[in-house]
């Protein structure tokens, strides 16, 4: 409410509700949609690559009947294809991969993670071994009785492998 004269010295506080702009009077909503949660639900994993590093998109619909909740699940999926969305995910994945400026793992965390036979496995970091002139770099590979570093180089230029002995150091047999 504002007054012609700031200087007035009526208070709001003080009018009836004489004075007072009378309210439009509000037409009671009527609504024709069910009330509460929605029984049925839809949840989509779109996924761009097989490795956890892959961008995910996991939307969920929500309907009243099975119908309704399918029909607004593939309205959904077209939607995200037609406004750009599913391309902008994997674009905005992309440059936030480019900005990682740590070391190591780029995903995160204290080992990179692989999918293996239906379980999530930490992927083991090769150790440092003194004297490993190898340059493609080493992967640890860990059975129920043996475990050694193989090389990481392209078929028909590998170096040796490296075996794992008793003393915890990794040497080739010769």
């Amino acid at each position: 409410m504002s007054y012609p004269d700031p200087f007035d010295e009526r208070s709001p506080w003080d009018e009836t509700p004489e004075t007072m702009t009378p309210k439009k009077e509000e037409s009671p909503v009527t609504s024709t949609a069910p009330e509460g949660p929605a029984p049925f639900v839809i949840g989509f994993t779109l996924k761009a690559g097989t490795g956890f590093d892959a961008e995910w998109l996991t939307p969920k619909v929500y309907g009243y009947t099975a119908d309704e909740t399918a029909e607004r699940g593939a309205e959904l999926l077209s939607a995200m294809k037609s406004k750009g969305l599913i391309d902008l995910t994997s674009k905005a994945a992309d440059y936030t991969r480019s900005q990682y400026k740590g070391g190591g793992n780029p995903g995160g965390g204290a080992a990179p993670k692989r999918f293996n036979g239906g379980r999530v496995e930490a992927k083991d970091q090769a150790p440092k071994t003194v004297g490993d002139d190898c340059p493609h770099g080493r992967s640890l590979v860990s059975k129920s009785n043996w475990t050694a570093l193989f090389c990481d180089g392209p078929d028909g230029d590998k170096c040796e492998p490296l075996w794992k002995q008793k003393d915890g150091s990794y040497k080739a047999n010769k």
